[in-house]
């Protein structure tokens, strides 16, 4: 097998949690890259399983001592980051690893390692359903739909930068779509 780093990238809401849930149901093989961030745990979120929940202060520790492959400060003080000891953990298992980032670190991934990183912007099927969908979780304030929904506009100007692109406006075609992408670059 071709080993790849496959690097899922969205808009929050987008659908990337979903996605790599059901390709898992239908036996994708994948270890998947734990990214340590400095925001709060959500619901029953565990450190070490989600993420990597560290304070501000132990991140920028952390970026000073360069244990980053990647990082960003997404909000003030709210970091995301992909550890390099996490990266070459999951690389010495022999299996893709899965990476779910924001678009700065999915292509600084890229620009480290090459072609191995196949890059997978979801994109919603618009703005309005993006809203209604973070609306719908009902986890996050107001105030913070709308700082995210702000920050989709962003995300999404990067979209073009990314080996492909794919619509979450259904899900079962959506998890088609990322299936053949990830077999394909497994050939």
């Amino acid at each position: 097998m071709n080993t790849k780093l496959i690097v899922f990238s969205a808009p929050s809401g987008c659908g990337k949690s979903t996605i790599i849930s059901e390709l898992r149901k239908r036996g994708v093989s994948f270890a998947f890259s734990i990214s340590a961030t400095s925001r709060k745990p959500r619901g029953e979120e565990k450190d070490g399983v989600e993420y990597y929940f560290l304070t501000p202060e132990q991140f920028r520790t952390k970026i000073a001592e360069n244990c980053f492959v990647e990082y960003e400060e997404v909000y003030k003080d709210q970091f995301y980051g992909t550890l390099k000891s996490e990266v070459e953990r999951l690389l010495r298992q022999g299996t893709n690893v899965l990476f779910d980032i924001d678009v700065k670190g999915a292509l600084n991934i890229k620009r480290f390692y090459g072609d191995k990183a196949v890059l997978i912007f979801i994109m919603p099927p618009s703005v309005e359903e993006l809203s209604r969908r973070l609306h719908s979780r009902g986890t996050e304030s107001e105030e913070l739909i709308q700082k995210r929904l702000s920050r989709a506009e962003f995300e999404m100007s990067f979209s073009p930068q990314f080996d492909h692109c794919v619509v979450n406006d259904n899900l079962e075609d959506a998890v088609s779509k990322v299936y053949d992408i990830i077999a394909e670059a497994n050939k």
